[in-house]
């Protein structure tokens, strides 16, 4: 049983080999039992891997509790081991030296390496009200790199770190697929009907990025490796009178924005459906 766990059991582990309590405190009297928590032990010896300590200490903390934070960021290869204690999250978590612990009741948890561990998008999340910016940011750029986070995973979200993570976010360069992704994702959470995407304007060769064609609406949404320098911002004033002049709205908005202030950019656009 503890080759499968990474070198650790838990007292339930222990009664369903059939030890009773007396035998288990015999085996801990002998050194074939060492316990790491209250509850947890090692078989043999304390030397267990980094998963071993995060798994005994998942299990100190009782019924719903999962690897988070940085012990969990570390878990998923977001970040480097940093020393710390093992953090666990729990709805009612047992309080042990050697282990940080955080209560709460709604957050997303899988299995990784034998551990139930928060996903990585809610380890992001998480790590958002308390890693330092950098920090942060290398832990997004790895999950990024993994592909174990999307920009939908990142953007929309409500919570105590959001507007850290947002400014991690508003420091990338984003490709225009990337843009337009992040921007339709924000419309879809918002319950905004889907626009027509890079459509082209008939009787021209104008093609926007967002059009609702029953409001004449267009959105544009501006990145810098497309938008930031003289000729391009040239070319979208130009683009945009020939449009207006054919009777559409347009509203413009930035990955700046997108990111950082996104509801600004939401009601812009249901004003413009709504007029």
């Amino acid at each position: 049983m503890a080759a499968g766990q990474h070198g650790v059991v838990d007292l339930a582990d222990l009664r369903a080999c059939g030890l009773s309590k007396q035998a288990v405190s015999k085996r801990v009297a002998a050194g074939r039992l060492v316990p790491l928590y209250r509850g947890v032990f090692a078989i043999g010896h304390a030397n267990v891997p980094f998963q071993g300590w995060c798994l005994a200490a998942v299990l100190a903390c009782g019924a719903g509790a999962a690897l988070s934070h940085f012990a969990a960021a570390v878990l998923w290869g977001l970040l480097d081991p940093t020393g710390r204690y093992p953090d666990v999250i729990a709805p009612t978590p047992r309080r042990h030296d050697g282990i940080n612990t955080f209560q709460g009741t709604n957050y997303d948890v899988t299995v990784h390496k034998g551990i139930p561990v928060t996903t990585p998008a809610q380890t992001v999340i998480h790590l958002s009200s308390l890693a330092q910016f950098a920090t942060l940011r290398r832990a997004v750029n790895q999950g990024l790199n993994l592909r174990l986070l999307t920009l939908r995973d990142l953007i929309t979200h409500i919570h105590r770190g959001a507007k850290n993570l947002r400014a991690v976010l508003a420091t990338a360069a984003p490709t225009r697929s990337e843009n337009e992704n992040a921007v339709l994702h924000l419309l879809d959470d918002a319950g905004i009907p889907k626009p027509l995407v890079n459509p082209q304007i008939a009787a021209t060769n104008l093609i926007p990025d967002f059009l609702w064609r029953d409001k004449a609406l267009i959105l544009e949404a501006d990145s810098e490796a497309y938008h930031d320098h003289l000729l391009a911002r040239a070319d979208d004033r130009t683009k945009q009178t020939i449009l207006e002049a054919l009777g559409y709205t347009v509203i413009r908005t930035s990955w700046a924005e997108i990111t950082t202030r996104p509801d600004r950019m939401i009601a812009r656009v249901s004003a413009g459906r709504a007029g």
